[in-house]
């Protein structure tokens, strides 16, 4: 099949480098993002997504507004659209063009968590698995009907980043199934059940803004769930410390004041929360280098009755 790629998350890199080297499939175009400044010095940086279709010699486009350019899109003559994490929602105009439809490659099991971060928020919620939902898009926010789905269970050490990892591996064998699929002329539809629906929006810093009224599993969760982005912080003295790597050293019903230091050695950070105790193994002052708690402890000492913010 002749195939439109819509993406511009690094997450649908797999998902593009197979459907270039397959025979299966020809890509006849690629749609993505403006380019962005980055950095500091806000160089004006291109989409790999980009990078990559213009060196295999595919031509790319990047509409500041999708539903502006459906003229350009027919010109490609696509069968079929693929689109992972392209961060537009596409007009009716747009999922028209396609003779056989836009299909989406969704990182969750839908209908638990339609939006922005559903990596993130399966860690974050305490979910077993996940995995990748292929489904025929429609106007709203991943609401279409489930074409596929392939299941991928959560580690107790996957963090935001390694799970985006392994989801954007996975995702083309389930990419594949689903365009074989579609090819049939009668792929499976499955409508999803509204009554178990989810939602999360687009995360931001101050997400990761660490509450030590809650539990401590819930702020391991949050942690993990976090890395590497939007990252999560407290306040010490002042000045933001942000939390990479951290523990579950217990579950006790009664502790002191939520965010007291109950001890702090070469063993970690040991803070009180609404439930269990957190013993923070890797932090970063702000301005300063990510260290293990040991090293960061000789530069910036801490005791037992510091009151973490």
């Amino acid at each position: 099949m002749r195939v439109l790629f819509i993406g511009t998350g690094d997450i649908g890199l797999p998902s593009l480098e197979w459907l270039l080297e397959t025979p299966k499939h020809e890509v006849v175009g690629v749609v993505t993002q403006p380019d962005k400044p980055v950095g500091r010095k806000q160089v004006l940086t291109p989409p790999q997504v980009k990078v990559r279709a213009q060196a295999a010699g595919i031509t790319v486009i990047q509409p500041l507004k999708i539903r502006h350019a459906v003229e350009d899109l027919r010109a490609f003559g696509a069968d079929v659209a693929v689109v992972v994490a392209y961060g537009q929602i596409l007009s009716r105009a747009v999922l028209d063009v396609p003779p056989l439809g836009c299909l989406n490659v969704h990182t969750s099991l839908l209908p638990r968590h339609r939006g922005a971060a559903p990596i993130q928020a399966a860690i974050r919620d305490g979910d077993t698995e996940t995995g990748v939902t292929i489904m025929f898009m429609d106007e709203g926010l991943d609401t279409g009907d489930i074409l596929l789905m392939k299941r991928m269970p959560i580690a107790d050490d996957d963090t935001g980043g390694s799970l985006h990892d392994k989801l954007a591996l996975a995702a083309p064998a389930a990419l594949e199934e689903a365009l074989d699929l579609l090819a049939t002329g009668n792929p499976p539809r499955e409508k999803q059940d509204e009554s178990r629906v989810t939602h999360v929006r687009k995360l931001t810093r101050q997400d990761g803004r660490l509450d030590w009224s809650r539990t401590a599993v819930e702020l391991s969760r949050l942690i993990r769930a976090f890395t590497p982005w939007p990252g999560t912080s407290c306040m010490f003295k002042d000045t933001q410390m942000k939390i990479h790597k951290a523990e579950v050293l217990a579950d006790a019903d009664t502790c002191p004041v939520p965010g007291t230091i109950v001890s702090a050695n070469a063993d970690g950070i040991l803070v009180s929360c609404g439930k269990g105790l957190l013993n923070l193994r890797e932090v970063q002052i702000e301005g300063g280098r990510r260290l293990p708690a040991a090293d960061f402890l000789r530069g910036h000492p801490l005791q037992a009755g510091d009151v973490l913010g």
